[in-house]
């Protein structure tokens, strides 16, 4: 959990300091360089474009657009190291079929310090794709993989993955990539339809980048653009 005080200026959150904690459970320690200033912010703590994000590799053009549309910024709190397509796939392949642990963290998204806050965070789950059920009001149906669902706060991706590194020889992984705002509910101010759009976008280029790390079959079916028309 993270904490903080109401002060001209935030603790630092996420990609230095406590995502390394949320880390270092999954995949070993991570140190943090630096000593900080008076405040608690360490010297290496960087502001970065939406495309340096999450090691790099994840976050497109238009889904760095889109993060405007969703956040109002451009710029963010550079991610851990911890976080990049490339650890959550190898998280993904080694805790595939295992009877528990059938989803996690694929990234963090913050604002920068002195802006207003603003947390996404983008996971992956392994999913039945015959237990579907009839989504919330608020979702509508995108045609994308084998199925997208986008609300005004959130986007998941379910796709079919049919790779050596994550099933067995010809099976099919069916797994999901969601992209989400780590808040308390609330109705959204600005237009709905833009907010959809922008997390499906967000949601695609998440799942199209762990879908080629993870060397799936025509790319797990993903579309090379984001497709946002109703299904």
């Amino acid at each position: 959990m993270r904490m903080w005080t109401v002060v001209s200026r935030r603790p630092v959150r996420g990609g230095l300091l406590s995502v390394a904690v949320a880390g270092s459970l999954l995949l070993g320690a991570t140190g943090c360089g630096g000593e900080g200033d008076e405040e608690g912010v360490p010297d290496d703590y960087k502001v970065v474009a939406g495309t340096q994000l999450c090691g790099g590799s994840a976050v497109s053009a238009d889904a760095a657009k889109a993060l405007k549309v969703i956040t109002g910024s451009s710029r963010f709190e550079a991610s851990g190291d911890e976080y990049s397509i490339e650890q959550a796939a190898t998280l993904l392949a080694t805790m595939y079929n295992t009877p528990h642990d059938r989803g996690g963290d694929i990234c963090r998204i913050y604002t920068p310090l002195d802006t207003p806050d603003f947390d996404l965070r983008v996971t992956w789950s392994q999913v039945d794709p015959d237990a579907k059920g009839s989504p919330a009001s608020k979702f509508t149906e995108l045609k994308m993989g084998e199925r997208t669902l986008a609300a005004a706060d959130k986007a998941d991706i379910q796709f079919g993955c049919k790779s050596g590194k994550v099933a067995g020889t010809g099976e099919v992984a069916h797994l999901e990539v969601g992209v989400e705002h780590w808040a308390m509910p609330t109705e959204p101010e600005d237009n709905v339809r833009a907010l959809k759009e922008a997390y499906a976008t967000v949601a695609h280029s998440f799942a199209l980048a762990m879908a080629k790390e993870l060397g799936c079959k025509n790319n797990g079916g993903l579309p090379a653009k984001p497709v946002l028309d109703p299904a």
